[in-house]
């Protein structure tokens, strides 16, 4: 018999892991919130994929406490990191202490915050184009494989669990392996999520540009200078392979990131202090400036409070504020 996977979390990754798994045979519950949750109660979570829709009846609820919790549930800690404990705190005052919780998440702190709470804690490196702007619908961009969910132990190695969950993902047609140092590929896709707030406040062009550079150099000298070992590019680019293939859903192209989707839907919050602010962080208690990195964290926290329209800022206006300030990129 297969354990229940409890998805906490269910915007593009947690409803498109949520429907995936649902559609290969498994047992899911999702916790949601708001005008989603009603939706997906009304008329069932509705996946779009590059080869039609379909819709799945998975039980939902808005917390934790309403959940009626097994010895060994799994949950899939889909939110974004700036909702992390908060959903911690829930799972920690409702869950057996024996749950295992994996965070599909982008960030680096989500794991050492769960394994405050629960000794079972996973990382899970998540490669996966999907959308969640509409209330009960969720797009899966990429086709035939929907995404790439490397799992490990936090802080590392490979147990049996790591193993089942890379299977269930695996069953869920997501490409997945268990690998021991699961934390130095989220680390890599890390240096990747910081060019998100570029995106954000400068528009996509922008993360190609000269402020996207800056941005990952940045982030590149406050690894190094913090001892922090991470996956080259060059091991992203042969791990990623051909799988992720980005196809049209109903005529149209995925618009932006994980981020662009918090503004887009006027959220009110962005994850950039778990990002770009991860890399302040690192620089200042290890002395490497990273003021680009502050700068578009700062940026893209009020873009999101006072929900602004992504691209506000053109890239020229924010590398002049930089000048200005006479501060000079690290790297």
């Amino acid at each position: 018999m297969t354990r229940r996977y409890v998805v906490f979390g269910a915007g593009a990754i947690g409803g498109a892991m949520a429907a995936f798994l649902d559609r290969a045979g498994f047992e899911v519950t999702l916790i949601a919130r708001g005008a989603h949750l009603a939706a997906i109660r009304d008329a069932g979570l509705t996946l779009r994929t590059p080869e039609g829709s379909t819709t799945v009846r998975v039980p939902a609820v808005g917390t934790a406490r309403e959940v009626r919790w097994r010895d060994d549930d799994i949950v899939l800690l889909a939110v974004k990191s700036q909702d992390t404990e908060v959903a911690l705190a829930g799972l920690a005052g409702a869950a057996p202490p024996s749950l295992v919780v994996v965070c599909a998440q982008n960030g680096v702190a989500n794991e050492r915050a769960a394994l405050r709470r629960f000794e079972n804690t996973l990382g899970m490196c998540v490669i996966c184009p999907a959308t969640h702007l509409a209330p009960g619908v969720v797009e899966s961009e990429s086709s035939p494989c929907p995404g790439i969910m490397d799992v490990g132990r936090f802080p590392d190695g490979v147990d049996a669990v790591s193993e089942e969950v890379s299977a269930a993902v695996r069953a869920a047609t997501f490409d997945s392996r268990a690998v021991p140092d699961v934390m130095r590929w989220k680390f890599a896709k890390l240096l990747s999520n910081i060019g998100n707030a570029v995106e954000v406040v400068c528009g996509s062009q922008a993360e190609e540009g000269e402020l996207g550079e800056v941005v990952r150099r940045e982030g590149e000298a406050v690894l190094r200078a913090a001892g922090i070992a991470h996956a080259s590019p060059a091991e992203d680019a042969a791990r990623r392979g051909d799988l992720i293939t980005l196809r049209p859903i109903e005529g149209r192209r995925r618009m932006g990131s994980s981020s662009w989707q918090s503004l887009t839907r006027a959220a009110g919050s962005i994850e950039a202090d778990y990002l770009n602010g991860e890399i302040v962080l690192l620089g200042r208690l290890h002395g490497v400036p990273a003021p680009a990195n502050d700068l578009l964290q700062r940026l893209a926290n009020r873009m999101a409070q006072e929900r602004l329209v992504p691209g506000s800022m053109g890239e020229g206006e924010v590398l002049a504020a930089l000048r200005a300030a006479g501060i000079r990129p690290a790297g």
